[in-house]
């Protein structure tokens, strides 16, 4: 029999790549998000195959009847609101988008389960910006670090995990949860870090200047190339436990200058970092790298793409 596959956000950037996993590993896979894709890691061909359901999931009433005609054995939660300086902008927004959403999705699924109609696996993506501020002698961060949130969108996201987390303990939902650290690859909007810096970057290299403006260049992040984020949610569909939480991690953090001077390094550009005041976030957490070792245990994933394969990707898909 067919596996069936709900996936929430599936026009985004992280979707589309987990759309095409599934797809690829013979899911009938339904999309519903706010709008059908114009362009990304989905062929047209594959975006044929899925059966696209374009709805504002805000909209708690559409999400019963989207669970009744699906059936699904599995649902991948990815609608929300992913960058941080736009959910800064409208908390309430942010809140009724990357928590709302999910709670009403888990009380639809409530009274399904209890009739025995469906009971699918339910993965529930987090974001490592949870953990907040910790000691970088603390890195790379275990699961069972303090979560510290520190912005709206952290906020929003622990309390999603939250109310995840209660709906396994109370309800018996096969909930499972990842803190995923930070990615990035072909699709990616132009405003996040990499595809911003290459942008940035050709067009320095285009004008023939050398001094290239950021923010803060201190804080490590830890980044994965957005394919091997997406493996990690498939094999949790089958090799995650329910109401466990997942790192999705490399374990390698660099500094944003770090990043930055990679960048240039590939676009062949000897560039000149200089701070730029406008540029420097009002609230950044200083390091963040994981431990991806439960996730590793539990599904023998590893990350099969460096951050050379990384850039060059970026690049790549920004000619």
């Amino acid at each position: 029999m067919t596996r069936r596959a709900l996936v929430t956000g599936a026009a985004g950037f992280v979707g589309q790549h987990v759309t095409q996993l599934l797809l690829a590993d013979g899911w009938a896979v339904t999309g519903a998000s706010a709008a059908l894709p114009g362009g990304g890691a989905l062929s047209p061909a594959e975006r044929d195959a899925v059966d696209w359901r374009t709805l504002d999931l805000r909209d708690g009433d559409r999400i019963g009847p989207l669970l009744d005609a699906v059936r699904p054995d599995a649902i991948v939660h990815l609608a929300g609101i992913a960058h941080l300086v736009t959910a800064a902008g409208d908390p309430a927004l942010t809140r009724a988008v990357n928590t709302g959403i999910c709670e009403r999705l888990l009380g639809e699924l409530r009274p399904r389960r209890a009739a025995g109609d469906i009971d699918p696996v339910v993965l529930v993506v987090g974001s490592a910006e949870q953990y907040g501020p910790h000691d970088p002698a603390e890195m790379p961060l275990r699961e069972e670090a303090e979560q510290r949130p520190v912005s709206v969108y952290a906020q929003a996201k622990a309390e999603q995990e939250a109310l995840a987390l209660a709906a396994h303990r109370d309800h018996g939902a096969r909930v499972v949860c990842t803190r995923s650290f930070n990615h990035g690859g072909p699709g990616q909007h132009r405003d996040f870090l990499l595809p911003s810096l290459v942008r940035r970057v050709r067009a320095l290299k285009a004008a023939g200047a050398r001094e290239l403006p950021l923010g803060n260049t201190a804080p490590v992040r830890d980044f994965l190339h957005v394919r091997d984020v997406a493996r990690a949610y498939v094999a949790l569909l089958g090799g995650g436990a329910g109401g466990t939480v997942y790192n999705v991690a490399s374990g390698i953090g660099r500094d944003i200058g770090a990043i930055a001077r990679s960048v240039c390094a590939a676009a062949g550009l000897d560039a000149e970092l200089v701070t730029d005041a406008a540029l420097v976030r009002p609230v950044e957490v200083p390091v963040l790298v994981g431990d991806a070792s439960r996730l590793r245990t539990a599904t023998g994933w590893a990350p099969a793409l460096s951050f050379d394969d990384l850039i060059a990707d970026v690049m790549h898909a920004a000619t």
